[in-house]
Parts: C-alpha cells; sequence; structure tokens
C-alpha cells in the first residue's frame, strides 16, 4: 500500500476538503528536512560543550552577549542558504490557492514557511534573521516608541548609537513569554477551526503544544503528521507517520 492510498491519509484528506477552516502548527522536524539542524544539534563543534541556558536566556546573553550573538550569528550563516522543501511549499500552495481558509503557526525560527510564499505566518517563537532591542528604550515615551535597531552601530552585538542599548536576535528564549499577538491569532484559530493539523512537532514545548488540546475542546478533528510518536498523539483523532514533505503534498492537493 502506498502513502497515497492509506485509508487514514484519505480519511484526513477528506477532512480537510470538508474544513471551511484549517489550522496548522508546524515544529522542528519541518525544517529539518531541509537540513535546519534542532536547537540542540546546532550545538557542535566550538558550541558543543555549552548548554542551552547558556546560549538562550537573557541571562546567558546579559553575562557574555558577546558569546551569544557570535552564536547565533553562525546559525545565521548556515540557515540563510537553505530552501524550503515539498513541505513548506504544499502549504504555501495550499494558502495561495485557499485564500483565508488555513492559517499556519510555526515554532521554527528560520523563515522558511516565509521563504516558501506563506503569508502571515504566525511565528511563535520568533525569526532568526530579524533583531530587536534587549531592554526598553530609555529615550521612549510609550512602549511601542523609541530607537529603532536600524539605528544600531555594528558590533558583537550591535548597539544603539543613542541610548546604547544592545541588539539581539529576535526569538524567544527559554523563560520568555511568547509574542502576545502571535500566540493569541493562533489561539483564535485553534478555537474556530474544524481540522488542526500538528506537523513534525514533538508536542513537548508549551504553550504552543497547547493550541492542539484548544481546537480538540472547541470540536474540532486534531491531526498529527510525525516520523515519530509524539507527545500530542492520544489526544488526536488521527496520527500519520510521515514526514512532512512525504504527506503535505498529498493531504493539501484539492
Amino acid at each position: 500500500m502506498t502513502i497515497d492510498s492509506s485509508p487514514a491519509l484519505q480519511q484526513v484528506r477528506q477532512w480537510l476538503q470538508d474544513a471551511a477552516h484549517i489550522a496548522m502548527l508546524t515544529g522542528a522536524g519541518v525544517s529539518a528536512e531541509s537540513g535546519v539542524p534542532t536547537f540542540r544539534d546546532a550545538q557542535t563543534g566550538l558550541w558543543a560543550h555549552f548548554r542551552p541556558e547558556d546560549l538562550a536566556t537573557v541571562d546567558a546573553f546579559r553575562r557574555d552577549p558577546a558569546r551569544v550573538w557570535d552564536w547565533y550569528a553562525e546559525r545565521r550563516v548556515n540557515m540563510r542558504e537553505v530552501q524550503p522543501n515539498a513541505g513548506h511549499r504544499a502549504v504555501a500552495d495550499f494558502q495561495r490557492r485557499h485564500p483565508g481558509r488555513l492559517t499556519l503557526a510555526t515554532q521554527n525560527v528560520d523563515g522558511l514557511h516565509q521563504k516558501a510564499g506563506s503569508a502571515d505566518v504566525l511565528a511563535l517563537h520568533g525569526n532568526i534573521f530579524e533583531d530587536q532591542w534587549l531592554d526598553p528604550c530609555a529615550l521612549a515615551r510609550r512602549p511601542q516608541e523609541g530607537c529603532s535597531p536600524a539605528q544600531a552601530e555594528p558590533g558583537r552585538p550591535p548597539r544603539c548609537v543613542q541610548c546604547g542599548n544592545l541588539a539581539r536576535p529576535a526569538v524567544v528564549w527559554f523563560g520568555e513569554m511568547l509574542p502576545h499577538d502571535a500566540l493569541g491569532a493562533a489561539e483564535r484559530a485553534a478555537a474556530r477551526c474544524n481540522v488542526m493539523l500538528v506537523v513534525g512537532t514533538s508536542g513537548a514545548v508549551y504553550p504552543a503544544a497547547g493550541l492542539a488540546h484548544v481546537a480538540r475542546a472547541a470540536g474540532a478533528r486534531v491531526v498529527i503528521v510525525n516520523p515519530h510518536p509524539s507527545e500530542l498523539d492520544d489526544w488526536a483523532h488521527a496520527v500519520l507517520p510521515g514526514t512532512s514533505a512525504q504527506l503535505l503534498p498529498v493531504l493539501l492537493d484539492f
């Protein structure tokens, strides 16, 4: 039996065709198929002896901003040439054919969904290619005002020429809250969808993994697409063992 003819896959495909709205959460497995190492897999060579809390927390950045900046600079170089795979392209193609029908939230910070052509991606963990200030701007009278990261002078890390603030990667570090607007939009999509696709994630990282519970509680069907067991399998209506590059082009081809 081929992947295309699997009864479970055909059932999920029918659910998707009948769905007025689909929510999707993607994780590291989707990007791994393009050659993007997972967070811990990126700790190789010089970085192999560092713990995650040495490289991806606010405290680590304050202790040694140059070291953390250099690690992210190396990750940016390694990720910049990576290209979207068939899974990314299948999602983007579906969104072009069916505007407004699929809301995409991702735990990935590599921008591959955007590079594939997906618009309005809810980047729950940020974007590694963007910067933000470490602290609120001391010159701002309102939170949305203040110096722009474009004003930073080069350095390891760059520093604001006006207020001295340090630039940092615009990613969510351990112990930080997810972006309020992105998480809120993802929760609203999960609460109103008919089908929730959870793709390439272990389901162990919250609050992102909680989107599947929101969807199920609201009456949606939850579908897991992953080559390995996930912590959300017992909550799902269907579990499709396979990679996103294998299964999404088949599931979303209508």
